[in-house]
C-alpha cells in the first residue's frame, strides 16, 4: 500500500466522485479508478459503492477513511520534522506526561533542556499511560513519562524508578506525628480525598484496591481531578489521599500542610519510567534527549530515596 493510493481514496471519498476526484489530482478518470480497484483488492473489502453519479463509502470505507487521513497527516509531519532537523531549525519535542509527572519529574526535565542548549519546541501532553503507549506505538509522542505495567505495545523502557504510594495527610492528623512506614490498615477509618474517576481513572481503581488489600472500603467523601486539588483538599483536613511518593518532593506541597508518610504495603508497587518508541537506533539528538529524561528522572529517584 502507497501514500499515493491514499491520497486518491481520500480525494475520491471526500468529493463523492471519481470523475471530480480525478479533475482535483490532474490526472484521468481510469487510472483513478484503477488505482483505487487496486487499494480495495489490496485492503480486502470494497470501500466504496459506485452508482451512476458518485460513489459513497461502505461502512468499511468510512473506518478506512479515518486511519488514511491519520496516516497521511503523519508523513506529513514526519518530512517536516526532518526537514527542520537537516535545517537545524527549532525542533519540535512531543512528550506525554501522566498526571503527578507533570509537578514531579517534568521541571528537571526542561531545566536540562535549557542547560544543554538544546531549543526545542516542547508540546507536553496529560496523558494516562495506556494513551501513551498507543501514541508513542503510532509516533504521536518521542518520549513517556508514564507508570509502566505490562502490556501490548513494543515499547523501550530508558529508564526507570521506584515511586511507592504514600498516604497524604493533614499536618494535624493523628498519623502525622510519625513520618515512618505505616500499615494502610490504619486509615481505615479516616475519610478520604479521592480521584474523581472520569478524569483519573487509573489513580481511583488503584486507590480503591490499595485499601481493599488492607481489609476496607475508602470513605470517600470528596474527589477532585488533579493532584494539587486533591493535596488541597487533604491540608484544608477534608481527608487523606493515596499518591505517589514523588509528590512528596515538591518545594511547597500545600504550604507545609500536608505531610507524606510511606505504606508499607505498597512499597515497590509503583514505578515511573521514561518510555520510548521501540525501533531501530535513535539518532544523536533524540538519544541525547532520552538521557536528558533519563537523569532527570534518576535525579528524582535520588530524592525519594533520601526521605
Amino acid at each position: 500500500m502507497e501514500l499515493r493510493h491514499l491520497r486518491y481514496f481520500v480525494a475520491t471519498a471526500e468529493l463523492g466522485s471519481i470523475t471530480r476526484a480525478s479533475e482535483k489530482l490532474f490526472m484521468a478518470q481510469p487510472p483513478l479508478s484503477a488505482q483505487l480497484k487496486q487499494l480495495e483488492d489490496e485492503v480486502g473489502v470494497p470501500l466504496f459503492v459506485r452508482m451512476p453519479r458518485g460513489v459513497r463509502l461502505t461502512e468499511a470505507g468510512v473506518s478506512f477513511l479515518e486511519d488514511a487521513r491519520a496516516i497521511l497527516a503523519r508523513s506529513q509531519q514526519a518530512g517536516q520534522r526532518a526537514r527542520e532537523r537537516q535545517a537545524g531549525a527549532r525542533a519540535s519535542l512531543r512528550i506525554g506526561l501522566v498526571p503527578s509527572a507533570i509537578h514531579s519529574v517534568l521541571p528537571g526535565f526542561l531545566r536540562r533542556l535549557h542547560e544543554a542548549g538544546l531549543d526545542a519546541r516542547v508540546e507536553a501532553r496529560e496523558m494516562i499511560t495506556s494513551k501513551q503507549q498507543l501514541a508513542l506505538r503510532d509516533d504521536e509522542l518521542d518520549l513517556g513519562f508514564a507508570r509502566p505495567g505490562a502490556g501490548a505495545v513494543p515499547l523501550e523502557t530508558v529508564a526507570v524508578i521506584d515511586d511507592p504510594y504514600a498516604i497524604a495527610l493533614p499536618a494535624g492528623h493523628p498519623l502525622a506525628a510519625s513520618r515512618s512506614p505505616m500499615p494502610l490498615a490504619l486509615a481505615a477509618q479516616a475519610p478520604f480525598v479521592g480521584f474523581a474517576r472520569h478524569r483519573m481513572a487509573d489513580y481511583f481503581d488503584r486507590t480503591v484496591a490499595l485499601c481493599q488489600e488492607a481489609g476496607f472500603t475508602p470513605d470517600i467523601r470528596c474527589e477532585a481531578g488533579q493532584f494539587v486539588s486533591v493535596l488541597a483538599l487533604v491540608a484544608s483536613g477534608l481527608g487523606v489521599a493515596i499518591v505517589p511518593s514523588s509528590l512528596s518532593t515538591l518545594d511547597s506541597v500545600a504550604g507545609g500542610a500536608v505531610v507524606f508518610r510511606p505504606l508499607q504495603m505498597a512499597r515497590d508497587k509503583s514505578r515511573l519510567a521514561v518510555l520510548a518508541p521501540a525501533g531501530p537506533p535513535r539518532d544523536a539528538w533524540s538519544a541525547q534527549i532520552a538521557s536528558l529524561a533519563a537523569e532527570a528522572l534518576e535525579e528524582l529517584g535520588r530524592r525519594l530515596e533520601s526521605r
